[in-house]
């Protein structure tokens, strides 16, 4: 099937060709679980395309599930790729490269420092859970998470975000994704207008988008979402999706005006909040900024976090703060249609916040990535002019802006063929894009490299240096 991947005449980029027909491949069974997949150099050969073009499409797939890299015995289809056989594949939007067999590319999104992640320290809790297994781990477990964790995550809330919850009402989730598919169930959105902020993030958006909800599109400023044009849009809206502590993709927070101006709202119209707090852990000027959910009264909030980006992606396990009135309609919706991963790995992440491992590893990466941003960030200014470069407070990644006209699409392709991995901002609109600009992690780029990297950038982008 490999010689009959792409389409030399379409224009759609070789890397999404790639990743939609061997996605396709594994969900319709063409492509059998376990089955190995040529190597990114050796399918690079074949097609005749650049190497890294393959790699980050490789990265893509492994960041969804669908293949799993080990090592020098290769690269292979994923066991757990057989939940989405027969279903739809979604149309890519955003590239999502989160990792490939042969390591992050520089400026990959969505992961966190995996050269610096505790490896030994995690291996150990694991083998003392396994140790120490008890009759009760044999069994089913609890569908909205074991116990132990679920205390766990509650006492790291009102800690670290200032968040006064029960353990019961946190439901332990498969991710952002397994949040998102709890909500859109429970909370009926099939055929229902639901605001999304523009531009926004596109697996949320495209999750909505396959719950069947209409999703009304509003736009984001240096405030962050526009409350008063939501209203405008859709006064009467199921919920709406927003990320107030550190917005994806621009980087702005949300207003404290907007704050209670959107609560108040949810609270008149009796429509639910939907807070993504996905990486609020990585904040560089100032204090913290509290959650939504810390200001939330009358309980329409629900407050969606995730390991993935403090850990590691592979790991999938995040949770969901639920209003009291809904914590049992979760969990019984997950016990028929969300399964959790197995209780050992959700005993390790237990022990792992519960001992403070959590918490340090926070602050140790905090301090890295200031470290690592400065870095970038002093090479694009230094490259590109400081006018181009947008930080915000937070946040893994920099947005380099692009002059009006230059399509950041084919800017991405570029830089592919040189072995990078940025993201297009004009794929976060739902709509036409008002900006366009390169997405730029910076987690896995160590201050030494940082010159050498952005020059490779400059060349792909064909932009000369400033004088």
């Amino acid at each position: 099937m490999f010689d009959h991947l792409l389409d030399r005449a379409a224009d759609e980029p070789a890397y999404r060709q790639l990743y939609r027909r061997i996605s396709a491949a594994v969900l319709d069974g063409t492509l059998a679980i376990g089955a190995r997949l040529p190597s990114a150099r050796s399918l690079a050969s074949q097609l005749g395309i650049a190497r890294g073009t393959v790699e980050a499409a490789y990265g893509q797939l492994a960041g969804e599930g669908y293949i799993i890299g080990r090592g020098a015995a290769g690269t292979f289809v994923a066991a757990v790729a057989v939940v989405g056989r027969n279903l739809p594949v979604p149309a890519p939007a955003i590239p999502r490269a989160m990792g490939s067999a042969g390591g992050p590319l520089p400026f990959q999104m969505g992961l966190p420092a995996l050269d610096r992640f505790p490896r030994k320290l995690w291996s150990r809790l694991a083998a003392r859970q396994a140790h120490v297994l008890s009759t009760a781990a044999l069994l089913t477990p609890d569908p909205a998470g074991i116990a132990p964790l679920r205390h766990a995550i509650a006492r790291y809330l009102a800690v670290a975000r200032g968040i006064a919850v029960l353990p019961e009402q946190v439901i332990v989730t498969a991710g952002f994704q397994g949040a998102l598919g709890l909500i859109c169930r429970v909370l009926e959105i099939a055929g229902r207008p639901v605001w999304m902020e523009e531009p926004g993030y596109f697996l949320g958006r495209d999750g909505l988008a396959a719950a069947g909800a209409h999703i009304v599109g509003v736009p984001v400023d240096g405030e962050g979402l526009d409350v008063a044009a939501g209203i405008a849009l859709a006064p009467t809206a199921r919920l709406a999706m927003v990320s107030p502590s550190h917005h994806s993709p621009l980087g702005v927070a949300l207003s404290l005006p907007r704050r209670l101006q959107l609560l108040g709202w949810a609270a008149t119209e009796g429509s639910w909040i939907v807070e993504d707090d996905y990486d609020s852990e990585f904040r560089y000027v100032g204090r913290p900024l509290p959650p939504l959910k810390s200001l939330d009264r009358v309980g329409r909030v629900l407050y969606v976090g995730t390991f993935s980006k403090a850990l590691f992606p592979g790991l999938r396990l995040g949770y969901l703060v639920a209003p009291a009135e809904l914590t049992e309609r979760l969990a019984e919706t997950a016990a028929l249609l969300a399964p959790l991963p197995a209780a050992d790995s959700q005993a390790t992440l237990a022990a792992f916040l519960a001992e403070g491992h959590f918490g340090r590893h926070i602050r140790r990466m905090r301090q890295l990535y200031a470290r690592r941003r400065a870095a970038l960030a002093r090479e694009l200014e230094r490259q590109f002019g400081r006018e181009r470069v947008s930080l915000g407070a937070g946040g893994m990644h920099v947005l380099l802006g692009l002059d009006d006209g230059v399509d950041d699409v084919a800017a991405v392709e570029a830089c592919e063929l040189a072995g990078l991995a940025p993201s297009a901002l004009s794929r976060a609109y739902a709509g036409p894009a008002q900006r366009h600009g390169l997405l730029l992690s910076f987690t896995n780029l160590e201050p030494a490299q940082a010159p050498a990297v952005v020059q490779r950038l400059a060349r792909a982008l064909s932009m000369p240096a400033r004088p």
